[in-house]
């Protein structure tokens, strides 16, 4: 039977979704569903892994029904995932032992400092590329082991099993036969090594990790297992892994070093290709895997090599707009953002830093806090609901200069894709601080197009990189308008709001 059909799955930090990809790279179909976020203290933020588990599921399920498509019609799944959540669970029975600790969770940052304080920061981010923060899942792991009632006896007994939300799908996706992670993915645990390509003994006795519940680190393009024949029908292999940035990297066509691409989702995520050589950073942003290959994938995934970014996370970008929903409640949708923003003309000299979960590249301030600004009587929700946005731009312009002077080369264009990527005023901004145009493809699910890609290439469902490159086309170009001495007044102005957000939060 033919077999028309790649299921990417792209489960996010507030929805599972669920695409079945055509040959021509378009969706076929789309399910989505979101799941609560859990926020028991201040700073904390969790998930329930059954829940993100079951909604992904369902939407598998939903989009084979929407589309009217069987299991045997789909040639292999692809997954993409919120990176660096951290799940723990019982080998024998599946079941976590606690709520997922999420990437935005700050509970572990006053342990990271002491460590910081110990001199050991330069000599992680020599093996594993990142910083020494919160973010990542090592102190996660490390505060789960030591939280959970018997949690390290029975990790040190190989009764539990670690993993970022890519390995906990894994799992449940192939009945618990595969306990594995891609490379994207495990570098994001301040665990691996980025230049060998292996867990580091040194860094699990650093973090007090017994190696016995780490997962096994896979290519990214390349058969892992397939999926019970019970959960879909028929079995399906699962051929391509990717955490969230580099799966979108990868389906921005970003396949040359030097080519970049922002990701507008619930934080904002920037990366550069930089081909075989890991980049060290001057300006505090992070080395990291893109993807790996296996020996029989094409030139795309560079083949038996490692393709190796930069990366620059802002924290808050789609949920700052969800926090003008829910917690200020100035909006009812997060489509009336744009319209209310633009019916003002500047936001009135206010400034709002969204340092909600602190602040990442290239400040990684943990301690830092939201801090609204410049505000007077004559401010109102439209001044605020454009402040939000400039925000976004604000803290994407920051990583861009940071990764234009680490790469020594001007970056020329910014590819862009995600959510609010569809807002044209936020584009706008966007090209004008930083002063190179702004390019939305015509496709802009490009995270899930990344996992399907890497499926597809691992299955020979597409040929290789000429014929997805030229799958890529540009949907609107956003041309710069500002002028330069404009657009340093506005930056320098920003950055004096951040310097107002900073070192808030007592340590």
């Amino acid at each position: 039977m033919d077999r028309p059909y790649i299921l990417a799955l792209d489960q996010g930090t507030t929805s599972s979704r669920a695409l079945l990809i055509d040959r021509a790279g378009q969706v076929a179909a789309l399910a989505q569903r979101e799941f609560p976020q859990h926020f028991p203290q201040a700073g904390w933020v969790e998930h329930d892994a059954n829940e993100i588990w079951q909604t992904q599921l369902a939407v598998a399920r939903d989009v084979l029904a929407k589309a009217g498509a069987a299991a045997r019609q789909v040639a292999a799944v692809g997954i993409t995932n919120q990176r660096e959540t951290t799940v723990l669970w019982d080998r024998k029975t599946g079941v976590p032992l606690s709520p997922a600790i999420v990437w935005q969770d700050r509970r572990t940052a006053g342990h990271c400092d002491a460590l910081r304080s110990q001199g050991l920061a330069p000599r992680i981010q020599r093996k594993t590329g990142l910083v020494l923060d919160a973010y990542f899942s090592a102190t996660k792991l490390q505060w789960l082991l030591d939280q959970v009632p018997g949690a390290r006896q029975r990790a040190e007994a190989g009764e539990l099993a670690f993993g970022t939300i890519d390995a906990w799908l894994l799992w449940q996706l192939t009945g618990g036969r595969v306990h594995a992670t891609d490379a994207s993915n495990a570098a994001r645990t301040l665990l691996f090594n980025i230049h060998r390509l292996q867990w580091d003994a040194e860094l699990l006795r650093l973090f007090n990790i017994p190696a016995s519940v780490l997962p096994q680190v896979l290519s990214s393009c390349g058969v892992l297992g397939e999926t019970d024949a019970g959960l879909f029908g028929a079995a399906i292999p699962i051929a391509g892994v990717a955490g969230d940035q580099q799966a979108a990297t990868f389906g921005q066509a970003c396949f040359a070093p030097g080519m970049a691409k922002n990701t507008y989702g619930t934080g904002c995520f920037m990366l550069m290709n930089t081909g075989s050589a890991a980049v060290s950073s001057r300006h505090r942003l992070l080395g990291t895997v893109a993807w790996v290959g296996s020996g029989d994938t094409p030139a795309a995934v560079q083949a038996d090599k490692t393709c190796y970014a930069l990366e620059g996370s802002v924290f808050m970008a789609g949920a700052t707009v969800q926090w003008l929903r829910d917690g200020l409640q100035l909006i009812r949708s997060a489509s009336e953002v744009e319209a209310l923003a633009a019916s003002v003309p500047d936001t009135q000299g206010v400034y709002l830093v969204p340092a909600f979960a602190g602040l990442g590249a290239p400040y990684w301030d943990g301690h830092a806090r939201g801090t609204l600004v410049g505000m007077t009587r004559g401010t109102g929700r439209a001044h605020l609901a454009r402040a939000a946005l400039e925000s976004i731009a604000l803290q994407v312009a920051d990583v861009f200069a940071a990764m234009g002077q680490d790469a020594g080369m001007p970056l020329h264009e910014l590819r862009v894709d995600g959510g609010a990527s569809r807002n044209d005023l936020l584009m706008q901004m966007q090209a004008d601080f930083l002063g190179v145009p702004v390019v939305r493809p015509r496709q802009t699910e490009t995270t899930a197009l990344g996992a399907a890609y890497l499926a597809g290439l691992a299955t020979g469902f597409w040929s290789g990189a000429d014929e997805l490159s030229a799958q890529w086309q540009a949907d609107r170009r956003f041309e710069p308008v500002l002028g330069e001495a404009g657009r340093a007044a506005k930056l320098a102005r920003w950055r004096e709001a951040v310097a107002r957000s900073r070192n808030w939060a007592p340590t």
